[in-house]
């Protein structure tokens, strides 16, 4: 904690080098000089100091370069490809930047604006749902579908393959199937819908939340009330709605998308934990009369923590950096319907790529992402004092 508090004050020296330097020498060398420190900081703080060895020291060893030249070329595709953005991006959300060109320093404007920007708080709340929803249900399907794999003798290896396709296919390819289903008109969701008497849906149109459609669907008039009770507690309805109201259907089938893309190898991977459990403590539980839900909390839970763990932090990462389903699945516009599906890294690249082309604001929004994946990040680790390695 200490050492990400230091990086984070180094970072902030270097970009007040950067704009010290650019004062006086220009841009382009106030910019190199501030990259330059920032890199130099973090090295230095990141690598732990060699401790002394006062056997080494009295035997005169020479220290052998032979392991770093082995880690070399991974360092630096990390350092180039990885740290040299991190401090790129964090120097310029302090400039008016555009894709023209660096403007004039602005300090924290862009962070400002970012927190009182409606549409970036709107992509958060729709970044949240994404990720409230997609993890627990795709721990929980993976886990179901691995102990039903478990199970089978015969096949198991053709019916493994089955379920990591989704996995190895194209996203964009998946995509386009999937709006092709979810279509309003010809798609096969609604095919079906009309076939056992329901009502044919908008999907990917709907920009109304999956609580109210439900509620709605039984009588009661969601709306009314979010308006009543936006009236008695002073806040805006819009907001409340998008708050009680859930995440619109099109968010929702976002969500569908999102799930069945990662069910297959988070499947595997709680497989491989399960057949890494050994049958000695089930056949003792078998004596004792233990029956298969007992096992299942009492052996098989504590026994795939590590698994857990480690399906809960990839997914939740991965999670947070949803974007193609959002560019070829909704609109137009994309992030349709009325914004209720552009997501955080979206909004992002909207405010880089788009039509402000004002790459200094989406500098700062991508710094503020990675914070809040570092912040979540560091709790999960919290909770690896429950898992039984």
């Amino acid at each position: 904690m200490i050492r990400l508090i230091v990086i984070i004050f180094v970072l902030i020296i270097s970009g007040f080098v950067t704009q010290k330097m650019s004062v006086k020498k220009g841009y382009s060398k106030g910019y190199l000089w501030g990259l330059l420190l920032g890199i130099i900081g973090i090295v230095i703080v990141a690598i732990r100091p060699f401790k002394l060895n006062k056997e080494l020291i009295t035997k005169k060893k020479k220290f052998d370069f032979g392991p770093y030249l082995y880690i070399l070329p991974a360092a630096i595709i990390i350092i180039v490809f990885r740290l040299v953005p991190i401090i790129l991006s964090f120097i310029v959300s302090f400039y008016d930047w555009t894709i023209t060109g660096p403007g004039k320093f602005i300090g924290f404007e862009n962070y400002i604006t970012m927190f009182h920007d409606g549409e970036f708080w709107q992509s958060m709340l729709n970044t949240f749902y994404l990720v409230i929803f997609v993890v627990p249900i795709s721990l929980v399907l993976s886990l179901v579908f691995a102990n039903f794999l478990n199970g089978i003798e015969k096949l198991k290896s053709l019916f493994r393959s089955i379920y990591f396709i989704p996995t190895v296919t194209s996203m964009v390819a998946i995509s386009i199937v999937w709006k092709i289903i979810f279509n309003q008109q010809t798609g096969l969701a609604n095919f079906f819908l009309t076939n056992i008497g329901f009502a044919p849906m908008g999907w990917l149109a709907e920009s109304r939340g999956v609580i109210d459609l439900f509620l709605s669907s039984m009588g009661f008039n969601f709306s009314g009330f979010i308006q009543s009770f936006s009236h008695g507690i002073g806040i805006n309805y819009n907001t409340l709605y998008l708050l009680m109201g859930g995440p619109s259907l099109a968010l929702f089938c976002i969500i569908i998308v999102t799930i069945w893309k990662g069910l297959g190898y988070n499947t595997i991977i709680y497989l491989a934990g399960l057949q890494n459990i050994p049958k000695v403590y089930y056949e003792a539980a078998d004596i004792d009369g233990a029956g298969k839900i007992r096992q299942f909390f009492k052996i098989t839970w504590h026994m795939i923590s590590p698994t857990t763990f480690y399906v809960l932090m990839m997914t939740t990462i991965v999670t947070f950096q949803v974007f193609s389903q959002i560019y070829l699945m909704t609109g137009p516009p994309i992030g349709g319907p009325l914004g209720t599906t552009k997501v955080i890294v979206y909004f992002l690249f909207d405010k880089g790529f788009g039509e402000s082309n004002n790459l200094s604001y989406a500098s700062a929004i991508a710094l503020v992402l990675f914070g809040i994946i570092l912040t979540l990040t560091l709790f999960q680790k919290r909770l690896e004092k429950k898992v039984h390695y």
